[in-house]
């Protein structure tokens, strides 16, 4: 259960919302809750439906038509710093859900209606604004280091990226790069959205917040960090079908977590 007896920290000011801090079991407790809501709201058909078909053909269609392979991996692993902005529907049912509202899944879209969508639009804008960030520098990095020929072939590509000191620099040197990108994302959206939509703060503050949690929260929030990067390798391991249960229940736990945080 949240550590409703812990530490209270102020943020900025007074009038702005207030954190706690959490310990481990928190989190655990936040994921078994997110699984019972994704139990009770198969909220996965939103993204069989919408998601994966569309971010299929986006990733396809840019790999294959425009003979960028080499930006494939940074497209797959950035397009997890959109992950909180695509789990908003989610939110949505599992706050309905705690107040025993109807929480079908048609009600991820509603959503869409909150008069907070202007604030939620613009924190969506500035993950998008890191994603493109993220894919430019992993680009420049590549042209930088290797800047193989544009019709190079997968196998030549794979053997250059591993078998050569150039190569190997470029996998250090983007996945470092890529982290700091990673842990600005998540440190400006961890419970951001969750915010915005349960209180209808505005993107400056509920981005405040966010940061001060993790601040208040290191260990903990290192561990969810952890936890999140974990689940989305093995739901990708899994030939991409894991994500399926993996991105609806991690959408669940965020809004829990959100709630054990936020004071």
């Amino acid at each position: 259960m949240a550590n409703l007896d812990g530490t209270v920290h102020d943020i900025a000011t007074l009038s702005q919302p207030r954190i706690r801090t959490i310990t481990p079991m928190d989190l655990r407790d936040a994921l078994w809750r997110g699984w019972k809501d994704f139990e009770a709201q198969p909220s996965h058909l939103v993204f069989i439906a919408l998601i994966y078909p569309i971010a299929g053909i986006v990733l396809a269609q840019l790999t294959v038509s425009y003979n960028i392979f080499p930006l494939l991996f940074p497209l797959l692993s950035g397009f997890a710093l959109l992950g909180p902005f695509a789990a908003i529907g989610l939110y949505e049912v599992s706050r309905r859900r705690e107040k025993g509202l109807d929480s079908s899944w048609t009600h991820a879209l509603g959503v869409l209606q909150s008069r907070s969508i202007g604030q939620i639009a613009l924190l969506g804008a500035m993950l998008t604004g890191l994603f493109l960030a993220w894919l430019l520098s992993a680009w420049v990095i590549y042209r930088g280091l290797l800047g193989l020929p544009a019709d190079v072939s997968t196998g030549d590509f794979l053997r250059a990226v591993f078998t050569t000191f150039d190569g190997w620099v470029m996998i250090v040197v983007g996945n470092s790069i890529g982290l700091l990108f990673a842990i600005l994302a998540f440190s400006i959206s961890v419970v951001s959205f969750p915010l915005i939509i349960d209180r209808h703060v505005d993107a400056p503050t509920a981005i405040r917040t966010s940061i001060a949690a993790v601040e208040a929260n290191p260990r903990v929030m290192m561990y969810w960090g952890l936890i999140v990067t974990g689940l989305l390798v093995l739901g990708c391991a899994l030939v991409l079908v894991g994500l399926v249960v993996v991105m609806p229940v991690l959408g669940h736990a965020t809004w829990h977590l959100y709630r054990k945080v936020v004071a």
